[in-house]
């Protein structure tokens, strides 16, 4: 049975109607979704948002969808946001296996279908949430297309540092101090302390201050560094995916040529073996190319609209993909 969970509607600025649920999922873990409907709606997406993020953080998201007739449904992963916390020290991102984020697809795509959600469905995935989305597409996950924005294919780290990130990442099991932090990182929040002139996120100061706002207004929100237990299961994750083909699907990549937090090489790679896949490279975008100035979002939310209607087929929602 599903219960009602917060939603900072008003400072999410999302569509109206919006409504959020707590869901357990097989594990017993306690994660939360948030819809936002759209009149008329001619689809859905289904919103993996990336490490340390939340529902609400994509309310101006859902409202460009919605103005573009698609609802959204979003979630906030395990171990982030308002879903349960996995460690003593709330701050630290961490997960026991990164398979068990795909136990928090099946508990939302449950939720899906008991809402009987506007069909076609389509994924969108942004960085961690992209690697939780290919692995769940490849699985056979019920939607017609996919799009990725900074999709985290992999970890942006230097050659010469990544044997050392393995080793202090693998180590760290071994020596039983997997929950401390990964170096460089402790339990601050990142738009908390990182001025917005050197900030790896957008180039757009409103949509920073945005972002500051909402772990102001509710802290509790808020996510730290990841923890080194977290870094060894997304290097192993990463690197699996890494030899997997991808899922038969229409996909459409979006990608700042200013990205600098996950390996763009890993989304080279693969868009250009996917077949009928497309790479946008959003000039002079960051990592967050769906959080850069109005005219940016407008185009790339025209882009991503037109590109789920037309994966969805007819204007019954009947899927031209088989």
């Amino acid at each position: 049975m599903r219960e009602d969970a917060p939603l900072f509607a008003d400072m999410a600025e999302g569509p109206p109607g919006g409504r959020a649920w707590w869901l357990k999922t097989d594990d017993g873990v306690r994660i939360r979704a948030g819809l936002w409907p759209a009149p008329d709606a001619r689809g859905t997406v289904l919103l993996f948002p990336g490490r340390t993020e939340y529902i609400e953080k994509y309310g101006r998201a859902a409202d460009d969808f919605a103005r573009r007739g698609l609802a959204t449904l979003c979630v906030d992963w395990r171990g982030q946001g308002l879903a349960d916390r996995l460690m003593d020290d709330p701050m630290t991102g961490h997960v026991n296996l990164f398979s068990d984020y795909q136990r928090d697809v099946a508990a939302l795509l449950d939720l899906a279908h008991d809402l009987d959600l506007p069909r076609p469905w389509h994924l969108l995935g942004h960085s961690m949430g992209g690697g939780i989305a290919l692995r769940a597409a490849m699985a056979g996950l019920d939607v017609v297309s996919c799009v990725f924005s900074g999709p985290m294919w992999g970890i942006q780290i230097a050659d010469p540092l990544r044997p050392l990130a393995w080793s202090l990442a693998w180590g760290s099991r071994q020596l039983g101090v997997g929950h401390h932090y990964a170096p460089g990182t402790d339990g601050r929040t990142y738009v908390l302390y990182e001025p917005f002139e050197t900030n790896k996120l957008t180039r757009d100061r409103e949509m920073y201050d945005y972002m500051i706002g909402h772990l102001r207004a509710h802290p509790e929100l808020a996510l730290g560094g990841p923890s080194l237990h977290w870094l060894h299961e997304a290097l192993v994750e990463t690197r699996e995916l890494s030899v997997l083909p991808s899922p038969d699907l229409p996909c459409l990549t979006l990608m700042g040529s200013e990205e600098d937090i996950v390996d763009t090489t890993r989304i080279e790679e693969r868009m250009a073996d996917w077949p009928g896949g497309r790479l946008e490279v959003v000039p002079g975008a960051r990592h967050e190319v769906l959080m850069e100035d109005a005219a940016t979002r407008a185009r790339l939310f025209d882009m991503i609209a037109e590109f789920c209607h037309a994966a969805g087929g007819t204007a019954d929602g009947t899927p031209t993909h088989a």
